[in-house]
């Protein structure tokens, strides 16, 4: 399968990619703007003796200009694509009343801009049966619990889920199914700024083999749905 996954540098996106790996027919595509960090994990896949090929792409998801082009350097790695995960994200923790436009631009442009237009540009690559999985936060879902400090992250991860919903039905004659899973609590360094000193009941690697499965076999229970992953909150 040709997998494309964002946010693959650190935490969850990491181990993903890591897990994704394993399996021989896998060829991932893994995107950050941290060039020095794809290297360590094509180099950690390696030591793991990785069946399936990781190709690093160092890419800035802000820099919407070039989306346009995006497919065409895309191409020369995989010709179409099978699954896309959007796991980047960015999380500010800071009072509202202190919140800035442009910590608010800079966290809806990862978080929502960044996969509206991806999924857009990378239209033409998907195969019928593609997979789209947007990773949002529990933070997101309609009557969870809130938590101060996390007003445009939530807001933003909530975006993304309705995003999901209109997009499962705006590609469903082309065959692309769009979910989202809404994640709780991982010990991961955004859950360390949102919740400082608190202890998740998950690590990275157990989550990312979660997102695994669900990006290979949950198409074909779900589409346009918003799955809560959680068992604490925080």
């Amino acid at each position: 399968m040709n997998i494309i996954i964002t946010g693959a540098s650190r935490g969850i996106g990491f181990e993903l990619v890591k897990a994704l790996a394993k399996h021989k027919q896998n060829q991932i595509v893994a995107i950050s703007r941290n060039g020095k960090a794809l290297k360590e994990l094509v180099a950690e896949c390696s030591r793991q003796n990785s069946l399936g090929k990781v190709i690093p792409y160092e890419f800035d998801l802000n820099q919407f200009e070039f989306y346009p082009f995006i497919v065409q350097r895309l191409e020369t790695f995989i010709h179409k694509c099978d699954i896309l995960i959007n796991n980047a994200g960015k999380l500010v923790n800071k009072p509202y009343a202190k919140f800035d436009q442009a910590e608010f631009d800079a966290t809806f442009n990862v978080n929502v801009k960044g996969p509206f237009f991806l999924i857009q540009a990378l239209l033409p690559m998907f195969n019928r049966g593609a997979h789209v999985v947007n990773i949002a936060s529990m933070g997101g879902v309609q009557g969870s619990k809130k938590f101060p400090g996390l007003a445009a992250y939530s807001s933003s991860k909530g975006a993304l889920a309705i995003l999901t919903e209109i997009l499962a039905e705006e590609l469903a004659e082309q065959d692309i199914r769009v979910n989202c899973l809404a994640l709780g609590s991982v010990q991961t360094e955004m859950f360390a700024k949102a919740f400082p000193g608190a202890k998740a009941n998950l690590n990275p690697v157990q989550m990312a083999q979660y997102i695994a499965d669900f990006a290979i076999n949950g198409q074909k229970y779900f589409n346009g749905k918003v799955v809560p992953v959680s068992m604490s909150t925080p």
